[in-house]
């Protein structure tokens, strides 16, 4: 149990590996999200549609909710600059905790929104966007991570893009051949990735319910239940790194 768990986080990969981290973070991203909308009414994942409402409440003369969404968009993409800055830091100095550092990180801001509501004032402007902003920072990082570490193969919680892809491979499944071509490749279908999409996208909808349970019956302190496995799946290698004492490269 503890090689499996230290190696979820690992520097070292294998296709099991990034599965396996891919499902517990795409199911903590469906939570977090409908978490998210519990706290402050929107979604924070879902930066086509943040996009989207930036454009139309431009057109509709509403200004604090182009800063919102505006707000929303750049902190998304902060969260993933951090992520790749924490990522290639460790790269270039060859530590075990190449992924654990911005796991650890979302750990610590799920922690961080898990104890929001003792230190802001809910339904103020600024608990509002300092809520927003932390979320989508949690999901702009986390999104880079897997990214970063399956090589843009998987996504956690651009699901438009697991639904896309998993239309594309269906429709391989169900093309007909013609045999009058062959000398054309058959067209076939790629099953393990179009299982693992699916699994994908049902773990973000699973979260979703989970998250909406247990947000509504519990409030924001759930929040600590997501992030504590992430902590102890980036405890392995930062220790490894802590006990090794790695030197340090440029």
């Amino acid at each position: 149990m503890k090689y499996y768990l230290g190696g979820l986080a690992a520097r070292e990969r294998n296709e099991k590996t990034n599965r396996h981290l891919a499902f517990y973070l795409t199911f903590v991203a469906g939570a977090v999200n409908a978490g998210g909308f519990m706290a402050v009414g929107q979604y924070t994942s879902h930066m086509s549609g943040i996009v989207s409402a930036i454009a139309d409440n431009m057109v509709l003369g509403k200004g604090p909710l182009v800063v919102i969404g505006v707000s929303s968009l750049s902190a998304f993409i902060a969260g993933a600059a951090t992520s790749a800055i924490l990522i290639n830091w460790a790269r270039r100095r060859a530590l075990e905790s190449e992924y654990a550092l911005p796991l650890a990180v979302e750990a610590l801001l799920l922690l961080i929104f898990a104890l929001s509501d003792l230190v802001l004032v809910q339904g103020s402007h600024l608990a509002l966007l300092l809520t927003i902003g932390l979320l989508c920072f949690i999901m702009g990082l986390q999104n880079a991570i897997i990214t970063k570490l399956s090589g843009a193969r998987i996504r956690t919680t651009h699901v438009t893009g697991l639904v896309t892809d998993a239309g594309i491979e269906i429709g391989k499944l169900f093309y007909h051949n013609a045999p009058a071509r062959p000398d054309l490749a058959p067209v076939i279908a790629d099953r393990r990735k179009l299982a693992l999409l699916l699994s994908l996208i049902g773990l973000f909808f699973s979260g979703g319910i989970a998250g909406a349970l247990l947000f509504s019956h519990f409030g924001l302190p759930v929040a600590a239940v997501f992030a504590l496995p992430l902590g102890l799946f980036a405890s392995f290698p930062i220790v490894a790194d802590l006990k090794s004492g790695r030197p340090h490269r440029n």
